[in-house]
This record gives structure tokens, sequence and C-alpha cells, in this order.
């Protein structure tokens, strides 16, 4: 099922700030399993299932359902479109990629010979294979956006690649989390966000309006197991890894503490989290009114930001085991 959820999220096409199909998706998923869901003005989707104690906490998970992206910027007049970058990109893991409009336009991302300058995204094109700007218009405008094209695959017994893995794995997490609480105590409401990659923008409208008491933020973190990547100290198949700090926040304590308790009596292991650059929607849980304990799980996933994140079913199993024990215990 966790697979199948995985899959089905990461088919949907939402670079930020156009992240209403993944939308669309989690609600077809969770609608039968939660009690209030809604749309805010930033597009984050917000369910909650209520707690039967009428004196429960209310305890917030967010994972980001935008994923890194192009935006046209202008169209040349053989109809090949300049772009720049929405989110973190990596020109050089760019060049020759397949990419995809939400009209379903295709086209190849190409870098032009940067004639002695080195290789930067104003060298970059997508060619949809239009002969003219005129042509090209006829399917593609200045500000429309383009994604790595969803090519989702399997390696090995328990890994899948895929572009989109960011955060798009968290997102499945968070619905199955929903699928499977039967009547907690607390109230657990679950943030699906936008606009992560571009600033943690609708997570921090959406931690404001659920008032939560506790936040924890899902999502992926960096490897640290394939040749010459010692950092951070994180592997695929040992486990979620429960952040002590990143770039964005120091998890609170007592966040940190429970979730690791959560995974040893749940019996699964956990990884302690160290990343000395990036961020994620714990931080604007946290930052959020007068201040919440907050902290992050993450899925340990190679070559993010990237069109073949890879991630172990292993990992997200024990991470939903422990936020399922997480909230047991709350």
């Amino acid at each position: 099922m966790l697979r199948d959820t995985l899959k089905t999220l990461l088919s949907a096409w939402g670079p930020s700030g156009n992240e209403h199909a993944v939308a669309e998706a989690i609600k077809a998923l969770v609608a039968p399993h939660v009690d209030d869901m809604h749309v805010d003005a930033l597009g984050n989707l917000i369910v909650q299932k209520y707690g039967s104690d009428e004196n429960g906490k209310r305890i917030a998970f967010s994972a980001h359902m935008d994923h890194i992206g192009f935006v046209v910027t202008d169209i040349d007049e053989n109809g090949f479109l300049r772009v720049n970058n929405v989110g973190g990109i990596n020109q050089s893991i760019s060049n020759a990629r397949h990419v995809l409009f939400e009209n379903g336009t295709e086209g190849v991302l190409y870098c032009q010979p940067a004639k002695g300058e080195t290789p930067a995204m104003k060298h970059l094109f997508i060619d949809i294979g239009a002969e003219s700007r005129t042509d090209a218009e006829q399917n593609v405008q200045i500000g429309d956006m383009a994604v790595y094209a969803p090519d989702c695959f399997e390696i090995g017994a328990n890994r899948i690649a895929s572009p989109a893995m960011d955060d798009r794995c968290a997102c499945a997490l968070l619905c199955e989390l929903l699928m499977y609480l039967d009547e907690p105590k607390n109230t657990v409401i679950g943030i699906f966000s936008t606009q992560e990659e571009v600033g943690l923008r609708g997570s921090h409208v959406a931690a404001y309006s659920v008032a939560p008491d506790i936040g924890v933020g899902l999502d992926v973190t960096a490897w640290g197991d394939t040749p010459e990547v010692k950092l951070p100290s994180v592997q695929l198949g040992k486990g979620a890894a429960v952040k002590f700090i990143d770039r964005s926040m120091i998890a609170s304590p007592s966040v940190r503490d429970a979730l690791l308790k959560a995974a040893e009596d749940a019996g699964v292991p956990a990884q302690r989290e160290v990343l000395p650059f990036g961020g994620q929607d714990g931080a604007s849980l946290q930052h959020t009114r007068a201040g919440v304990p907050a902290g992050c799980l993450s899925i340990p996933c190679r070559y993010v930001h990237s069109p073949v994140e890879v991630i172990d079913m292993r990992d997200m199993e024990s991470a939903l085991r422990i936020l399922l024990q997480f909230i047991e215990n709350a």
C-alpha cells in the first residue's frame, strides 16, 4: 500500500506554486480517513483527524507537495525556450533531460556551448520541437513551468528512483499515517504544504493557522553512503533519520527525544541526522506564533534534487511505525 501511494504521488505534476494536481491526488487518498479538509490561500492542503480526548494535544505533521522546476523566461525566434530555476537546480545534472509542462507538452532540456564561460542556468534552453516563436507559443507561454518528466523505477529489492521523491515520499508517508490512525486520543493535523523549495512559504502560513501544540516536519535528507560521500552520517536502508539540526532549525529536544523513543518502543531502527545545510517545514512549525516544540523525521535519499532521487522502502516503513508510536506516546 505504501509503495502504491508513493507511485501515485510521484506521477503528479507539481512544481513550486503549482501544486494543485498533487493536492487533488492526496485528497482522493485521504478523504475517507479524515474529519476535516480544506485548501488555504497559498494552496496548502490541510486535513485533520480529531482526537477522542477533548483535552488532547494538537500534533501537526508537514510534508511539502512541490518539487523543483524550470520557468520559461523567453522564447527565441527559432522556438527555443529560455528558462530559470524554480528552487535548487544543479545545471550540470539538468543537461540533456526530458521535461514536462502541465499541459502535456514535452521537451528536451539542454545546455548551449558556453564559449569560455562556466556553464550556468543562462545557458540552458528547452527544445519542444517548435520551428519558430509563433509555433512554440501554440503550446508554451512565458511564465509556464516544466519539471523533470515522471520516471519512477525500482532498483534492487527495496529501492525506488524518481524525480520529485523530495518530497512526495514524505507526502505518501503522511497519507499512510492518516489512513492507519484509528481513533487517536490527540488531534492529528496533516499539512501538505506548498512552495517549500523556494523558502518554506506555504508551511509558514499553514503553521500559523493550525496552531499546533507539537510539530514534526517530514522530508528527505541527504546521504553519506556512496563513493566519496561521507556526510551526513546517514545510510539508506538503516531506518528513518531523526533530525538534530539543519540550517533552518535546531530540533526541540523534547520532540527529538520523543521520536527516538518512539523508534525504540516500536522496535525499529532510527538514525541520528546532523545536516549542515538545507531546511524543511519543521522550522515553520517551530517558529509559528509564540513558538512550538518541533522536530523532523527524515527519509534518507540519494541524489537529492536530481531526476533520479533514490529512497529505500524499508526506511519509509520504519518511519511510519515511528510516527504511529510517536502519536500513541504523546
